[in-house]
């Protein structure tokens, strides 16, 4: 999951919204209670539950998928939470779910192909995650400071450009990315694969400006030209477009990353009339439009996405037809190795 990127009058009229919905700990504990990324608590997303629930529900927010996973494995029991999906055997290795009954979810079938397939959300004969949101991650470049570059993600590689570059402080971004421009499978890596992926990481390494998830820090960067390229997601394309600044965000030959996020339901959940209720308000078409408009980010739903204007997606460098279109994307999924990976990784940036 992206978390996203506010500006100006956007941010506070989105806060005093989440505001009406986020229910005190201390009110009754028969609301069910949903974890979420920060920002993606907005009522919009789920008005349908509201008008049936008048009493609201709690919301708990997260800034990372290893936050949610720490805290839930500590003892915090909500209801639904919402990772992403290359998270998602992990949660199950922890044993925190239960599966998703499809039957109590009347617009399953309207979630694209491409994320009801994704690995781990149907697994050992059961689906595991209701997908709800994705995006791309690419490179944001400034088209006045970088004139005619190749579509590669080597650009994020080129010694002209030494500490001007920044690159998202994330495996599921950055390794991926290296590991394409080396050839390999990211998600399925040998060791020997894995050291050519560090390698290279740590070729790049002195030319790095920032590794982050501060995605403000990066609009602000490109904007004042200390940074002239960088690793983002769709929102900073456009709010950067918004701001006039001159970029373009990259349709990259090694192909660009998507991710995917969703909803699972916990072991310990007992409402699951309230909890289903809550799904379904999400995969209605007004909940996905709202996604799209308020975040620059697609929805998993097919009906809520057709709804977008083909003006609209294009302004948020969405595709057309995701159906077809992130095919010719890298779709993230867990990686075969996470513990090794996030070790090489951490070495490149201390410099080892």
């Amino acid at each position: 999951m992206k978390e996203p990127v506010f500006s100006g009058l956007r941010r506070h009229s989105f806060a005093a919204l989440a505001a009406l919905t986020i229910a005190p700990a201390a009110q009754a504990q028969s609301k069910i209670t949903y974890y979420t990324w920060d920002g993606y608590d907005l009522p919009a997303f789920h008005q349908a539950y509201l008008k049936e629930h008048p009493a609201g529900l709690n919301i708990s927010v997260f800034g990372d998928d290893d936050e949610a996973l720490a805290k839930v494995k500590a003892g915090f029991h909500p209801d639904i939470a919402h990772p992403c999906v290359d998270k998602l055997p992990e949660w199950r290795a922890a044993g925190l779910l239960q599966p998703i009954d499809t039957s109590r979810i009347p617009n399953w079938d309207k979630i694209y192909p491409i994320f009801r397939n994704m690995p781990g959300v149907q697994a050992d004969g059961k689906v595991w995650m209701v997908p709800w949101d994705w995006g791309n991650t690419s490179i944001l470049y400034r088209t006045d400071l970088v004139k005619d570059p190749e579509q590669s993600w080597n650009l994020l590689w080129d010694k002209q450009y030494a500490g001007k570059i920044a690159d998202i402080d994330a495996t599921h971004d950055t390794w991926v990315a290296a590991a394409l421009l080396v050839g390999v499978d990211p998600f399925n890596e040998t060791p020997a694969e894995m050291k050519k992926v560090e390698e290279k990481l740590r070729e790049q390494r002195p030319l790095v400006r920032m590794y982050t998830n501060d995605m403000t820090s990066v609009e602000q960067g490109l904007a004042s030209g200390e940074l002239v390229a960088a690793m983002a997601w769709n929102a900073n394309y456009v709010d950067l477009v918004n701001e006039h600044v001159p970029v373009a965000f990259m349709h990259p030959k090694e192909k660009m990353i998507t991710w995917a996020c969703g909803m699972v339901i916990l072991k310990n959940a007992t409402n699951l009339d309230e909890v289903y209720d809550f799904i379904n308000a999400r995969l209605q078409d007004d909940a996905g439009e709202a996604l799209v408009t308020n975040y620059s980010y697609g929805t998993a739903s097919s009906e809520a996405y057709a709804k977008v204007p083909a003006s609209v997606k294009e302004k948020f460098a969405l595709p057309e037809d995701p159906a077809t279109e992130l095919q010719n994307t890298v779709v993230t999924s867990a990686f075969k190795d996470p513990k090794a990976v996030a070790k090489a990784y951490a070495r490149v940036k201390e410099g080892g």
